[in-house]
This record gives structure tokens, C-alpha cells and sequence, in this order.
């Protein structure tokens, strides 16, 4: 059984989920109701690495790996790159660490 998440935690969860829907978006599907799962796979990993502290660099090759080998795209990276700081960001408002 997975380990319960705190209030904080579950915020940063779904901001999380919002991001990678919204922002980092590399197939563009951001813009239809019925795709609202389409990044859901992905964003455990990303969570996970957020709340482990990951750099900025683990995260960003992550999800460029994902663009370029899972989803056969070119991967951007500089909107990796905006994607991730936004991720810190959120992470430090909502659980008071340091990027």
C-alpha cells in the first residue's frame, strides 16, 4: 500500500499535474477536455523526483528522454527547462524548501 500524502504534498501533486498538462504540453493537447489524462503516467516520476530533490538537470533530461524516445517528438529544451523551474518554484512555496 503507497504511503499517504500530506496536505502539502497532494498540493504539490496536483500543481504538478497542472504544469505538465498546461506548460510543458510537448504534443499539444492542452486545449481538449477529453486529453486531461494524457501525461498521468509520467507524473508520479515527476513528483517523485521533485519531493527527492532532484536537480533541475535530473528533471529536465527526464522529461526530454520522454519527449524524444516515448513520444518519438524533438524534444524542446528549453521549455523542459521553464517547466522545471516553475515545478521549484511551486515546490518551495508550497513546502518551504529550497530549490
Amino acid at each position: 500500500m503507497g504511503k499517504k500524502l500530506s496536505p502539502e504534498q497532494n498540493e504539490l501533486y496536483k500543481r504538478t499535474d497542472e504544469v505538465l498538462h498546461y506548460i510543458w504540453d510537448p504534443i499539444g493537447v492542452s486545449d481538449s477536455p477529453y486529453a486531461r489524462d494524457e501525461y498521468w503516467g509520467y507524473l508520479p516520476r515527476v513528483f517523485g523526483m521533485l519531493v527527492k530533490n532532484e536537480s533541475k538537470e535530473t528533471i529536465v533530461n527526464y522529461l526530454l528522454a520522454v519527449e524524444s524516445e516515448q513520444m518519438g517528438l524533438s524534444p524542446k529544451k528549453e521549455n523542459a527547462e521553464h517547466v522545471v523551474e516553475i515545478l521549484k518554484e511551486y515546490k518551495e512555496k508550497i513546502l518551504g524548501e529550497s530549490r
